[in-house]
C-alpha cells in the first residue's frame, strides 16, 4: 500500500482540522481507517503531547485517537537531547512557543521526536516569511535544523492514499 519508506511525526493541527473541516469521519471514514493501517505500520506517529494535546477536548476525535493504532511517542533522553540542540542551535527558536498564551507547546517536541526518529515533521502550519517577525513556526525551525517538512496533503501523496468518492442512499 506505502510507496514510500519514510517515518511522518504528526503535529495535532493534521488530524484536527482533517477531522472538524475536510475529511470528517461521516463524510470520508476510510481516511481514519487508512490513518489507523499506518499506524500499525509504524510509518505515522505522534509525541505523547501532541496525544495529550488532542485529547484533553473530550470529543468524538478524541474518542477515535484513544482507541487508534496510532503510535505515542514518549519523551526520553535522546528526545531531551534533541529539543537541546534545538534550543542551542538559534536563540530565535524558543519563539516556536507562545508561553504567554500557553500556545504551540507541542510544537519544539514534535520536531525533537522527528530529529529522534528520522522522520518527516507533518504539518498544516506555514512557514513565516517577513524579517521583522518575531513569530516562529515549525517549518522555519525544521528549514533551520535541515529537518524534513511537509502538509497532510503531501503525506497523503508520498503514502499513495487515494480517495474514491460513492452515493450512499439510505
Amino acid at each position: 500500500m506505502s510507496i514510500t519508506d519514510n517515518k511522518y511525526c504528526l503535529d495535532a493541527n493534521v488530524l484536527i482540522q482533517a477531522w472538524q473541516k475536510y475529511y470528517s469521519p461521516k463524510l470520508c471514514p476510510a481516511y481514519w481507517d487508512v490513518l489507523n493501517s499506518f499506524g500499525a505500520q509504524n510509518k505515522i506517529f505522534m509525541p505523547e503531547i501532541v496525544f495529550v494535546e488532542i485529547v484533553r477536548t473530550e470529543d468524538d476525535l478524541s474518542k477515535w485517537l484513544k482507541a487508534s493504532d496510532i503510535p505515542i511517542r514518549k519523551i526520553d533522553e535522546n528526545v531531551t537531547k534533541c529539543l537541546q540542540g534545538i534550543y542551542s542551535s538559534d536563540p530565535n527558536h524558543k519563539f516556536l512557543v507562545d508561553n504567554t498564551k500557553a500556545r504551540s507547546l507541542a510544537d519544539p517536541w514534535v520536531i525533537a521526536h522527528a530529529i529522534n526518529e528520522n522522520a518527516i515533521v507533518v504539518t498544516k502550519e506555514e512557514k513565516v516569511t517577513a524579517i521583522n517577525s518575531k513569530k516562529i513556526k515549525i517549518p522555519n525551525v525544521c528549514d533551520n535544523m535541515n529537518v524534513t517538512w511537509i502538509n497532510d496533503f503531501q503525506m497523503i501523496s508520498e503514502l499513495g492514499i487515494r480517495f474514491s468518492c460513492e452515493i450512499v442512499t439510505e
